[in-house]
């Protein structure tokens, strides 16, 4: 199965406040899309909205400083049953997020879409870390291709 990866890192931030922006309904809100709702707690659905809807998420894991997993339980249909996971490690003097949106049935046109969607929400986040001005969904008009609109 095909998965979508990318790698962040920055100095400028420390464990628990990457931890927070991925596993935090607000943290959130600050580099992905501001239309969240739900509860972050492991069995939970959380829901992502977008101008043509969006997907919803069960909560896997909330493996604290460590771990955030979900599983697309609603959405594109090419996401239903894909898995989500931001793995957190140190390494030297730099704070790492391992992105993974994983599980894909099949390399489809959308997926080349959402990687690079996906590593212009990542650099957001990391903006958003260093900064505390991220790029979420309706803050910059502008977007990657059409399924953005």
């Amino acid at each position: 199965m095909p998965n979508i990866i990318h790698r962040i890192g920055t100095e400028k931030t420390t464990v628990q406040q990457l931890y927070n922006a991925v596993s935090s309904i607000g943290g959130l809100t600050n580099w992905w899309t501001k239309n969240i709702s739900g509860e972050s707690k492991v069995g939970s659905i959380i829901q992502f909205r977008f101008s043509k809807g969006g997907p919803d998420f069960e909560v896997i894991d909330l493996n604290p400083l460590k771990k955030v997993e979900w599983k697309c339980v609603q959405g594109p249909k090419e996401w239903i049953d894909t898995h989500i996971e931001f793995n957190i490690l140190k390494e030297n003097e730099e704070t790492v997020l391992l992105f993974k949106h994983c599980g894909w049935r099949e390399e489809v046109e959308f997926m080349y879409h959402c990687s690079t969607q996906w590593g212009y929400f990542l650099i957001g986040l990391r903006k958003f870390l260093e900064t505390g001005e991220g790029t979420p969904y309706g803050k910059n008009p502008e977007q990657i291709s059409n399924w953005s609109k």
